[in-house]
C-alpha cells in the first residue's frame, strides 16, 4: 500500500526514492489537447494543455471560474461551484459548467473535516468536464505541499479519521485507485454518518487517532498515492492570458522557470530524486516567504502600505505579467477580509475569501473571466451577484 501511487504518468514511485533518469525527464513534459468532439462550422477549438503537470493552457473561448481556498470544507466548496455555476444542486455532484475551465487555487487540505473528498469532487468534476470540452485545473497551496513534507500542525481530528477511514475504503474496492478515489466524495458522508454512530470515546479513541495519524503518512509521504495526485496539479498555471497561483509568482520565480518548477515539485511528490538520496525539496517554490505557494507581497492590504511600497509593488507585478505575457495573476492564500476584490489597476485577484468553516466561514465568492471581463460573483440569492466587472480588452 505505501508503494501506491497510481496517475496518469507513466511511473511508479517504490518505497525508495528514485533517481530521476533523461528519459524520465522528458516523459513528463508533453502537449495533451481535448474537446467534447463537436465539429463542423462554430465548433469550439480544443484545449491544449502543455507540460506535465500543465504549465500552460489554450482554452480558447472558454468561460474560466477560479475558486480560491477551501480548506476541507466540502459544503462550502459545493456552494462556491454552484455559484460558479460548474455543479448541479440536486445532490448528484454532475457538472453543469459545460465547456467552462475551472481552477480551484490550492489549500484543500487542512482546518476541515473533508479534504479527501473535496479532492476527489474536483477530480470526478474534471472527468465530466472532459466530456464536455472543459476542464478542471488544481493549484497546489502551501498547505499541499506542508503535508507531503509531513506537517500535520493544523491537521483537524477528523481529517486523520477521513484518512483511515478512506485507506479501509480503498481496501474494500481491492485498492482499485481510480474507483475508490473518484468515488471517495459520494459515500464519504455516509461514511461519516456511520462512524459518529460507533464512536468510541473511550481510552480506545486514542488507538483510532494513530490510525489516523498513520494513514495520513501512508497517504500523503512523496510517492505516497495521496501524494501522487498532488503531484499531478501545477504550482504556476497560465491559461489563456491569466496567471493562477496560490500565493504570487515574482520575477525570479519566472526566470527560474514556471514548467521547471512544476516539474520539480511533481517529483518530489512522486519521491523521485535526482540522487539516490532523499527527494529534494524544492525551495523556491514552496520554501520560503518569498516562494510561491508562501508569498503574500500581492495580498496585503494597501491601505497599510507607504506610497513607495506600493509603487514597488506594482512595478515587479508588472514585470512579471510582462515576461509572461499576461494580463493578469490571480491568488489565493491570504483571506480577504473585505471579500475578493483586485489591486493594482486590476492586474492582481485576491479570491481568497476564507469561506471554510476553518477559517472566517465567510460566504463563498468566485472569479468569472469571460471574454477578457473579470467579475466576482456571489450568491445568486444575493442583491449583489455581480460584486465587480473589469474589461481587459
Amino acid at each position: 500500500m505505501a508503494s501506491l501511487c497510481l496517475n496518469s504518468l507513466p511511473m511508479s514511485p517504490s518505497s525508495h526514492p528514485r533517481k530521476l533518469t533523461d528519459s524520465s525527464l522528458s516523459s513528463l513534459s508533453s502537449a495533451v489537447a481535448f474537446t467534447n468532439g463537436s465539429a463542423g462550422e462554430g465548433a469550439v477549438k480544443p484545449i491544449v494543455v502543455n507540460g506535465t503537470p500543465p504549465t500552460v493552457v489554450s482554452a480558447p473561448g472558454r468561460r474560466i471560474i477560479a475558486v480560491g481556498d477551501l480548506h476541507g470544507d466540502l459544503d462550502q466548496a459545493r456552494r462556491a461551484l454552484q455559484i460558479g455555476g460548474v455543479l448541479s444542486s440536486d445532490g448528484e455532484d454532475l457538472w453543469t459548467g459545460e465547456d467552462t475551465v475551472l481552477i480551484q487555487l490550492g489549500d484543500v487540505l487542512d482546518r476541515g473535516e473533508d479534504e479527501i473528498a473535496i479532492l476527489s469532487l474536483l477530480r470526478s468534476l474534471d472527468i465530466q468536464a472532459k466530456a464536455e470540452g472543459g476542464a478542471v485545473f488544481q493549484i497546489n497551496g502551501n498547505h499541499e505541499t506542508m503535508n507531503v513534507e509531513g506537517d500535520f500542525r493544523y491537521v483537524e481530528p477528523g481529517a486523520f479519521d477521513e484518512c483511515a477511514g478512506f485507506l479501509e475504503y480503498l481496501n474494500g474496492n481491492k485498492y482499485d485507485w481510480e474507483e475508490a478515489f473518484v468515488g471517495w466524495h459520494g459515500v464519504s458522508k455516509r461514511w461519516k454518518g456511520d462512524r459518529k454512530m460507533s464512536a468510541n470515546w473511550g481510552p480506545w479513541n486514542l488507538v483510532e487517532r494513530q490510525k489516523g495519524v498513520i494513514a495520513r503518512s501512508v497517504l500523503f509521504r512523496p510517492g505516497g498515492p495521496l501524494a501522487c495526485e498532488l503531484a499531478r496539479h501545477s504550482v504556476v498555471l497560465k491559461v489563456n492570458d491569466w496567471v493562477f497561483c496560490h500565493g504570487g509568482l515574482l520575477p525570479h520565480h519566472v526566470e527560474y522557470g514556471i514548467e521547471r518548477m512544476n516539474m520539480e515539485v511533481s517529483y518530489w511528490m512522486r519521491g523521485l530524486s535526482e540522487t539516490d538520496g532523499s527527494p529534494h525539496i524544492p525551495f523556491i517554490a514552496t520554501r520560503g516567504y518569498d516562494s510561491v505557494v508562501w508569498n503574500r507581497l500581492y495580498s496585503r492590504d494597501v491601505s497599510d502600505l507607504e506610497v513607495y511600497q506600493i509603487d514597488q509593488t506594482q512595478a515587479i507585478l508588472e514585470e512579471t505579467l510582462q515576461v509572461l505575457g499576461a494580463k493578469g495573476m490571480v491568488v489565493g492564500h491570504t483571506p480577504q477580509y473585505s471579500g475578493a476584490n483586485c489591486e493594482y489597476n486590476c492586474s492582481i485577484w485576491r479570491i481568497d475569501v476564507g469561506m471554510s468553516s476553518g477559517v472566517l466561514n465567510s460566504r463563498p465568492e468566485v472569479l468569472e473571466i469571460r471574454e477578457n471581463k473579470a467579475r466576482v460573483l456571489r450568491s445568486r440569492r444575493d442583491t449583489f451577484h455581480e460584486l465587480q466587472v473589469v474589461d481587459y480588452t
